[in-house]
This record gives structure tokens, sequence and C-alpha cells, in this order.
């Protein structure tokens, strides 16, 4: 199991990403629901995002993420929140509903209740939107509330860094 990132570790991958973006000329946005906020938090720790960091949605509720990015009613209903096609429309809402040319968005249980025997805590469905696709990824992360958070930020980080 790899280890959970620290604060340094979300800090080298957002300069990371940061550099990339910079270097394309391109602006990003996050959705976030199980992550509260915390992606764009790390994106803003770094002086000057604001040359790439356009906006954060969080959309932690039913009604935020049909509000904010509209997120399908019907999709939300019969799939759950946390599942791949929610994760595509909040993807593809950020880009959308902002002036970002790219987007990340996660959608999760992090715990410690919210779990089912198919969605236990710890699952976490990524969207990314880069160009005119988006692509999603399903990951289940050990550990406690802050550490499921922590190793979803850092692989919503990466992922986004490798798309681009």
């Amino acid at each position: 199991m790899k280890p959970v990132p620290d604060d340094a570790a979300l800090a080298v991958m957002v300069e990371e990403l940061a550099e990339k973006l910079l270097h394309k000329g391109l602006v990003m946005a996050t959705a976030e629901s199980c992550t509260g906020g915390w992606i764009a938090k790390c994106c803003t720790d770094l002086a000057g995002s604001s040359a790439w960091f356009g906006r954060g949605f969080v959309s932690y509720s039913y009604a935020a993420k049909r509000e904010m990015l509209d997120v399908d009613s019907m999709i939300l209903e019969t799939a759950g929140a946390v599942s791949e096609a929610v994760a595509l429309q909040m993807a593809a809402g950020a880009v959308r509903e902002s002036e970002a040319d790219v987007a990340v968005a996660v959608t999760g249980i992090a715990g410690p209740d919210g779990g089912t025997d198919d969605k236990r805590v710890g699952t976490v469905w990524f969207g990314w939107s880069v160009g005119r696709s988006v692509s999603t990824e399903h990951m289940v992360f050990p550990g406690n509330r802050d550490e499921v958070r922590r190793q979803t930020t850092a692989h919503a980080l990466s992922g986004l860094t490798s798309r681009l």
C-alpha cells in the first residue's frame, strides 16, 4: 500500500500540475463532493494560482450537483451520487459552467459511515475533462476519512497532470 500523501507531497503535485497548465495556457476548475473543496484548497495554496485555477464547485448534496453542475436528476436517483455517470457529468459541468479549459471531479464515500455492500467506504469515482473528452476512473482507498480524502485529492491532481 502506498503511503497517504502529506501536505508537502500534495504541494509538489500541485506545482507539477501548475507548470503543465501554465505551459499550455489552460485554466482548470474542480467539482468536488467527498473532498469538500480540498483539491481547490491545495491548488490555491500555491501563490500565483489565479493564473491557472479558475474556480471550484463544492457540490456535496444532490441538489448542489443538479443546480451547480447540471447533473441529471434521473442519473442521481438511479445510479447514485457515487457513480461513473455522475463523475462524468460533474467534470463536464465544471467546464461548461465556468471559463475553465479542463476540470477534475470527485464523488465518493469518505466515511466513516455511508458505505454499502456495493459501495463501501473509500469508494471514489473520478472524472477528468480535458479537451473534448471526459475520462473516468474508479478507486477504493483504505483508511479513515482524512486518509481517504487525502488519497482522493492526490489521485485527482496526478490524474489531471497525466492527462495534460
